[in-house]
C-alpha cells in the first residue's frame, strides 16, 4: 500500500469553535489519520492577536497573524473567523490556490455563496459547510448526498437556539419576552445585541442555505421572508397552549405552485408559528435545534441536537475535515453545488396556511356576526372561536365592556389574510388586532 503524504491544515480563527477544532486536531491526529488514510497536520492558526486568551491551549509556534502565507501552504483551509471580510477574501485565496475550504460562516454563504461555489468549481476544489446550519446536527450532507436521489418537498426547521430557548421559557415558566431574553443573556445563550437572533436574521440566512441545497435553486438571504419573535407576547404563548400548540420560530422551505402562474416555485420564510403539540418539533426544548425534512420517497425525517456551542460545532467542522481529507486521498475534482432547477423564489403572498388571530373587541351583541362577515367577505373561513372577557365597564366614565377573541382559520392565502386583518383594524367593533400567528406542521 502506498503511503499518502501528510495533509496540511490551516485554521483561520481561534474563537470558541476554532480553539476547539485546533485542540481536537492536535489531540486526535492519529485517530483522524487512521480514518482518512493519510496524516493530518495542523500547520498554523491565523489570529488577529497571538497574545489573546484562548479557551484551549494552542502551541504558540502555531499562532500567526499572516493568514495569507498560511493559506498558500495548505491543502485544506478551515475558516472560522466569522463576518464577511476578510473571510471572503481568504476563502477565495484558498480556493484559487486549489485548497479545499471548510467554513461555518452562514452569513458569508448567504451573502457570497454563489461567488465562492463558482470559484471552487473553476479549480475543482470543494467548499464544505456542514457547521453553517444547525451546529452539530448533520443536515447539509444528508440534503446534498443522502437525499440526492429523492425529491425534498418541505423543510421545517428550528435553527436558532436563542429564540427557541426564549420561547420555551415563556411556555414552560410563564416568563415574558423581556424576562426570557434576560435569562438567555445571563446564561450566555443570547449576545449583548440579540438582534440577529430575535429579529430572525440568523434563521433567515440558514433558511436560504437549506432552500438552495434542497431545491437546487439559488435562494439568497434577502429573498427569504423574515419575521422575528419580538412581537410574540406571553398571551400569544398561553393562547397557543390552550389551543394545543406551542410557538416556535420556524425556518420553512418548500415547493409551492405560484397562484398567479400555476408554475412551481420555492418559498423560503422565517416567522414565529404555532406547531401542534403532537408534532416532533413541539418537543424541541431549550437551546436545541431540529430540522424536519419531508421527501417524496423517504417520507418525514428528523434531525435533532445541539445547534451551537464550541465543541458541538467543532464536531461538524471535523466531519468536514475528514471528508475533505478523504477526497484528497481518493483524488478527483470536488462536487459542484447543484442549482440546475433554477426555480423562482416566490413571495410570501403565494403561501397558503392556517392562522390564529387574536382580537380585542367590544363585548356586545352582534360583534361575532360582524367579524364573521368580515372574514367571509375576504375569503377566509373561520374554524374555531374562543372568547374571554378582557375588561368590564361600570359606572360613569368607565371603559366599555371588552372581550378577547382568539380565532382559528381554515387554510387561507397570505393575501386574503392580510386583507382580512386590514379590514379588522378599521372595524368599529374591533378595538385592536393584538396578534397574528401562522399554523404550521399540520
Amino acid at each position: 500500500m502506498i503511503e499518502y503524504r501528510n495533509l496540511r491544515i490551516a485554521l483561520l480563527g481561534a474563537g470558541s469553535v476554532g480553539a476547539q477544532v485546533a485542540d481536537q486536531l492536535l489531540t486526535h491526529a492519529d485517530e483522524l489519520a487512521a480514518r482518512v488514510g493519510a496524516g493530518i497536520e495542523l500547520v498554523g492558526v491565523a489570529v488577529r492577536d497571538t497574545d489573546a486568551p484562548r479557551t484551549t491551549d494552542i502551541p504558540r509556534e502555531l499562532l500567526t497573524t499572516d493568514a495569507e502565507s498560511l493559506i498558500l501552504g495548505a491543502d485544506i483551509v478551515v475558516e472560522l473567523m466569522g463576518g464577511l471580510e476578510p473571510a471572503r477574501t481568504h476563502i477565495l485565496q484558498a480556493l484559487n490556490s486549489g485548497a479545499d475550504v471548510i467554513t461555518a460562516n452562514k452569513a458569508l454563504l448567504a451573502t457570497h455563496g454563489p461567488e465562492l461555489f463558482e470559484a471552487a468549481e473553476q479549480v475543482g476544489a470543494q467548499l464544505y459547510y456542514e457547521a453553517a446550519v444547525g451546529g452539530a446536527i448533520p443536515i447539509i450532507r444528508p440534503l446534498r448526498d443522502s437525499l440526492a436521489g429523492d425529491r425534498v418537498t418541505r423543510i421545517l426547521g428550528i435553527v436558532n437556539g436563542t429564540t427557541n430557548f426564549i420561547l420555551d421559557r415563556m411556555d414552560k415558566h410563564g416568563e415574558t419576552m423581556e424576562q426570557a431574553l434576560a435569562t438567555a443573556t445571563e446564561l450566555g445563550y443570547a449576545e449583548a445585541d440579540p438582534t440577529a437572533d430575535i429579529g430572525g436574521y440568523d434563521a433567515a440566512q440558514k433558511a436560504g442555505i437549506l432552500a438552495s441545497l434542497a431545491f437546487h435553486t439559488l435562494v439568497p438571504a434577502d429573498a427569504v421572508y423574515r419575521e422575528g419573535i419580538t412581537a410574540v407576547t406571553l398571551d400569544d404563548v398561553r393562547n397557543a397552549r390552550k389551543a394545543g400548540y406551542v410557538v416556535k420560530l420556524l425556518a420553512i422551505c418548500e415547493k409551492l405552485l405560484d397562484p398567479e402562474t400555476g408554475r412551481e416555485g420555492v418559498s423560503a420564510r422565517v416567522y414565529p408559528a404555532l406547531v401542534p403539540d403532537e408534532h416532533p418539533l413541539a418537543a424541541v426544548h431549550g437551546a436545541n435545534n431540529a430540522v424536519f425534512v419531508e421527501a417524496e420517497a423517504a417520507g418525514p425525517l428528523m434531525f435533532y441536537g445541539a445547534g451551537a456551542g464550541g465543541i458541538q460545532t467543532a464536531s461538524a467542522v471535523l466531519g468536514d475535515v475528514v471528508s475533505a481529507a478523504r477526497r484528497h486521498v481518493a483524488g478527483g475534482p470536488g462536487v459542484a453545488e447543484s442549482t440546475h432547477a433554477n426555480l423562482p423564489v416566490l413571495p410570501i403572498s403565494a403561501v397558503t396556511t392556517r392562522y390564529q388571530i387574536t382580537l380585542q373587541v367590544a363585548d356586545q351583541p352582534g360583534v361575532l356576526a360582524a367579524i364573521a362577515t368580515l372574514f367571509s367577505e375576504h375569503g377566509v373561513s373561520v374554524e374555531t372561536v374562543e372568547q374571554s372577557v378582557a375588561s368590564t365597564g361600570g359606572g360613569d366614565g368607565a371603559a366599555a365592556p371588552a372581550a378577547t377573541l382568539v380565532i382559528g382559520t381554515h387554510e387561507a392565502t397570505e393575501a386574503d389574510l392580510a386583507a382580512t386583518v386590514a379590514a379588522l383594524t378599521t372595524s368599529t367593533v374591533v378595538h385592536c388586532v393584538t396578534g397574528v400567528l401562522r399554523v404550521e406542521g399540520l
